[in-house]
């Protein structure tokens, strides 16, 4: 199966985020650097918008997601409670 990816920045505002993937994706693969996170799924990986919020205690909007993005590697299908990842 072909892995999708996701890369973040590796900062404050992002733990939240990387922390509610690697949670809610249990094949999810997260390779630490020192300025980027690069988390690796095999087939799909999601990002649900509610694990964000439990963790970061306040609403979120998956758009702010796209200011910790640093690539992708899959196709897109996003809505208002999840980004999902996955190939077609």
């Amino acid at each position: 199966m072909r892995n999708v990816s996701i890369t973040i920045q590796n900062n404050s505002d992002a733990i939240p985020i990387i922390d509610a993937i690697v949670a809610d994706n249990p094949d999810a693969e997260a390779h630490y650097y020192p300025a980027m996170v690069k988390i690796d799924c095999p087939g799909r990986l999601v990002v649900n918008r509610d694990s964000i919020e439990e963790r970061i205690g306040r609403e979120f909007d998956l758009q702010e997601l796209h200011l910790t993005l640093i690539s992708l590697a899959g196709n897109i299908d996003e809505d208002d409670d999840t980004f999902t990842l996955a190939w077609n």
